[in-house]
């Protein structure tokens, strides 16, 4: 499962750096995860730190998103080599 944000969230930007895959952003009232880039820091640490670091606990798992452990590490290792790619953009 990816974790969600929770209208709780008092936006004390205290999660968003916290998240080693950039998976946290400031959305239109509160901060948002984006599901395709959480993997619960699978792959990074062994608990997701932004719930490490939530005065309000306002980030539990996303109900709506299920993913296994073997799916997050999947996940975590294709948002790894697609850091790792060269750039395909030219210079000019």
């Amino acid at each position: 499962m990816a974790l969600l944000i929770t209208d709780d969230c008092i936006n004390c930007d205290v999660c968003e750096p916290e998240c080693p895959n950039g998976a946290i952003y400031m959305g239109p009232l509160i901060y948002e995860i984006d599901p395709h880039k959480c993997t619960e820091c699978v792959g990074h640490f062994n608990e997701p730190q932004c719930q490490q670091v939530c005065p309000v606990s306002c980030i539990p798992l996303d109900p709506a998103w299920h993913e296994s452990k073997e799916q997050l590490q999947a996940k975590y290792e294709r948002l790894q080599a697609e850091l790792a790619a060269p750039s395909t953009a030219k210079t000019q």
